[in-house]
């Protein structure tokens, strides 16, 4: 296996990538997680460089001016979410591929960076309606924030053609098999192919 690799993942919310990567993480050694900064407070029992990397707005916004961050987003008003650079040096250093769980636009814009190094996996319900019916059944969000949702997903979806993979997740057994296998061919190549 070649370590140094990255494998990004990115799928509307509900399709179940967060259960897929996990999956895998749980699995397999020689894949780590790559932690998000924010800079949102956190939530609950979070803890700092577990969950996320918390940052100040102020120092988000240093890290964007000095070039330290794959990819950023400004989500609302001084809440920021992205991927550090230094994740990637961190967990290669250790001998181990990264796993990226970022947005379309962010696990496009990683992919473009590193190219050869990535692979990106797009994790595809196998429709909108079913989409629908897993967030209704999640019962975490309302009504309105469904609705909010599914119009992010038909956007989200129109991205799938820009990564290597795409995976429809009807099945999640199948969905991790398939993930997997593909991980393997991916970590199996020289860096020359």
């Amino acid at each position: 296996m070649n370590p140094g690799k990255l494998i990004i993942f990115s799928a509307p919310s509900g399709a179940g990538k967060s259960t897929i990567v996990n999956a895998l993480l749980k699995k397999r050694d020689d894949l780590e997680f790559s932690i998000s900064a924010t800079s949102r407070p956190p939530r609950g029992n979070e803890k700092n460089g577990r969950e996320y990397y918390f940052l100040s707005p102020e120092e988000f916004r240093k890290k964007i001016e000095n070039g330290e961050l794959l990819e950023w987003q400004e989500v609302y008003k001084d809440t920021y979410y992205g991927t550090l650079k230094s994740e990637v040096e961190r967990i290669t250093k250790k001998g181990k591929n990264v796993v990226f769980d970022v947005d379309v636009v962010g696990g496009s814009n990683i992919k473009k960076m590193y190219d050869g190094r990535a692979l990106a996996i797009f994790i595809k319900p196998p429709s909108i309606e079913e989409l629908h019916k897993r967030l209704v059944l999640r019962g975490t969000d309302s009504p309105e924030k469904i609705k909010e949702r599914i119009e992010k997903a038909s956007f989200e979806m129109t991205y799938a053609d820009k990564f290597d993979v795409v995976i429809v997740n009807d099945d999640l057994d199948e969905a991790i098999k398939e993930t997997e296998r593909v991980i393997n061919d991916f970590l199996k190549k020289t860096d020359l192919e």
